[in-house]
């Protein structure tokens, strides 16, 4: 599958039909809010586990050097939280454009993390069979590719430390994500 997935979440979801849709963010959409959005609420999803396994040819890195952001894969058992937006439809001219990069929209249900009660939304999500996936790797390697990646929205580190914040704020703890911020930052300290 191509890494831009436009087209393709248009043809799959057609949104026009609902009022609002809600959207859960699990990596940047926790901390960049770029689009207007009628409610916002801490939320978590069961099943997934953030992994930094995925390629970014259009933000964190370019095409010729990606740098690595999040995906999800499935974990039974697990729970990943993260930051839920109320949307209108339109809102998705925005948000696939910015997903594009191997994204898929897939709907699930979310839990509310500050009250009780949950509702079905989307998630973006890359999974292996897109052009721009990267897999597996140890923590160090990843950190080290990290530290060295830069694109248009800026340094690699900058998603990963700014994650980690935002995670801390939420009083969230990802061992993967604090794993990989560890490796990275005795490489900063060297």
């Amino acid at each position: 599958m191509s890494h831009n997935t436009i087209d393709l979440n248009k043809q799959r979801q057609p949104l026009d039909h609902l009022e609002s849709v809600w959207l859960f963010g699990y990596g940047s959409l926790i901390y960049k809010a770029d689009f207007p959005y009628l409610k916002r609420k801490p939320a978590c999803i069961y099943g997934w586990q953030r992994r930094f396994w995925q390629g970014s040819h259009d933000h964190r890195g370019t095409p010729e050097a990606p740098g690595r952001v999040l995906t999800l894969i499935e974990a039974p058992g697990a729970r990943c939280a993260g930051m839920a937006y109320q949307v209108t439809p339109d809102t998705f001219e925005h948000l696939d454009h910015r997903e594009k990069n191997g994204y898929l929209r897939v709907f699930t249900q979310l839990h509310w993390l500050d009250e009780p009660g949950e509702t079905e939304g989307l998630v973006y999500l890359a999974s292996a069979d897109n052009e721009a996936y990267l897999g597996p790797d140890s923590d160090e390697a990843i950190a080290a590719h990290i530290a060295q990646s830069e694109g248009p929205s800026g340094p690699n580190s900058e998603y990963l430390l700014k994650l980690a914040q935002a995670l801390r704020d939420m009083n969230e703890h990802d061992e993967h994500v604090f794993a990989i911020e560890r490796e990275l930052l005795k490489l900063i300290n060297r």
